[in-house]
């Protein structure tokens, strides 16, 4: 790998990890905390490639896109950002953001796109660089005052994302945030597949509302529905300009199939964009001859794989807050560190919906202001597969455990193997209780547990954030 980087990024530590990875790569680096900065080694002429954090205390690297592009076009930009929202991922799409990663990323995986960001500007005729200094960080003086912000592209489609309740922050929920990001502003047939209750509708209400179509009608029909030429008919219509949901055509029988299959031009001269929701995974089904695969091909330009519950294990205290606050009676409840603990090891095979009800349930027979395990308990009780909850076995080493939750992990697959970014995951879910735990050992000493777990403060505090764990100041217990 050869070239420049210019990284942009306020925490120390990610600074001087992808300086030092980047010069090992043959790269010469200039990095620094200041989006003006940036900005004016760009105006400049200096990097083929920028590495650029989102919040800076002096600017914001999506709001910088624009600029940047103007004053060098074609110049590649990979976003990196601790605010995992899908309007963070839409906004870096509108933007053009060569790639967006969100925080913790994995390191190998950075840097193998940004080689092939680097390959692709090699291509292009490049302007002269001033490269302007040795490799390895360079050092700047006093942070510029906040720049003026600028108007965010795509403004009416992110106000919209904030009212959908699309929630997490695991590697899977990024990867499908990217994907409906890179989807909304086309018109091709995409197929959302998943086992039921992981939200395919709500996915599929996210690509209309923040699509272009937005204004048209999102029109809702069982595939039988579609077999009735009259029904199908008056469905195109209610539908035109807009989109049309059809859920679950796997569930239809060859003869039905071929039906729908001719009725689907209607959609095409009736400027109709087609979205569908399964359950069953109907590559597989075309592959087996139980679904056509004319069919197949309308409806599957694109396929969105939902992940369920099990794969983002940990999503599930944001998704139990939000359900808690989105109810009369659970607005005000808090959840304790133990009842959290037994709501991230249960198995949950009714996805995301199965959570929802569950927390509903506890919003209204909590007794106290906290949520207790033995509230969890008792929630659970009646659910299906209530014996998975994972239990360590006595005496067992940590790497025991450990190795018998992965296998437990992999066994809930069922043959399959888990979605991709199976590392990064394993390693949030080993972090949230390391923090936990060594700020309970310190007593909430945000010093001291920095100190403890040998990292800098600025980053145990952006962890802090990141995982959204309360910290309580108290008597050090050692």
């Amino acid at each position: 790998m050869d070239g420049t980087v210019l990284v942009a990024d306020d925490d120390r530590t990610i600074r001087t990890v992808l300086t030092q990875a980047f010069t090992r790569a043959g790269c010469k680096v200039h990095a620094t905390s200041s989006m003006e900065t940036l900005k004016r080694w760009v105006r400049e002429g200096m990097g083929d490639l920028v590495i650029s954090d989102v919040v800076m205390p002096d600017g914001n690297g999506l709001e910088a896109l624009p600029e940047i592009a103007r004053a060098r076009p074609g110049l590649p930009v990979i976003v990196i950002s601790a605010q995992n929202t899908i309007m963070t991922a839409i906004r870096a799409t509108e933007a053009e953001a060569f790639d967006y990663l969100p925080k913790p990323f994995d390191l190998p995986d950075l840097m193998q796109r940004a080689a092939r960001a680097l390959k692709i500007r090699r291509r292009r005729a490049r302007p002269s660089v001033k490269d302007g200094g040795d490799c390895g960080a360079r050092g700047e003086g006093a942070v510029p005052a906040a720049s003026g912000a600028t108007e965010s592209p795509g403004g009416a489609a992110l106000a919209l994302a904030t009212d959908l309740p699309l929630i997490g922050q695991s590697p899977p929920m990024q990867q499908l945030y990217k994907l409906i990001a890179q989807v909304i502003h086309t018109d091709i047939a995409v197929l959302i597949q998943g086992a039921s209750g992981t939200g395919k509708s709500l996915i599929a209400r996210a690509v209309h509302d923040l699509g272009p179509r937005r204004e048209a009608p999102l029109v809702s029909a069982g595939a039988l529905d579609l077999t009735d030429p009259v029904a199908a008919r008056d469905l195109m219509h209610r539908a035109r300009g807009g989109t049309l949901l059809i859920e679950e055509p796997g569930d239809l029988g060859p003869g039905m199939q071929a039906i729908l299959t001719r009725l689907l031009d209607l959609a095409e001269a009736s400027e109709v964009r087609l979205i569908a929701t399964s359950r069953r995974d109907l590559a597989t089904a075309t592959e087996s001859g139980e679904f056509r695969e004319d069919l197949y091909f309308r409806l599957a330009s694109l396929v969105i794989a939902v992940p369920q519950l099990c794969d983002r294990i940990e999503d599930i205290p944001l998704l139990a807050r939000h359900f808690l606050a989105g109810h009369p009676r659970g607005a005000g409840l808090a959840i304790s560190a133990r009842a959290e603990e037994l709501l991230r090891r249960y198995s949950w095979p009714g996805n995301v919906r199965q959570l929802e009800n569950v927390m509903k349930r506890l919003a209204l027979t909590a007794t106290g202001p906290e949520i207790r395990r033995s509230d969890v308990e008792a929630a659970l009780a009646g659910q299906p597969e209530a014996a998975q909850v994972r239990r360590g076995g006595e005496g067992e080493t940590l790497s025991q455990s450990v190795a018998g939750h992965l296998r437990r992990y992999f066994d809930l697959h069922q043959g399959s193997l888990p979605p991709p970014g199976l590392h990064a995951r394993i390693l949030a879910e080993v972090e949230r209780p390391l923090i936990e735990i060594a700020l309970e050992a310190t007593g909430g000493n945000q010093i001291r547990c920095a100190e403890l777990l040998g990292i800098n403060r600025n980053t145990l505090r952006k962890k802090i954030a990141l995982l959204d764990i309360r910290v309580t100041r108290r008597r050090k217990l050692m």
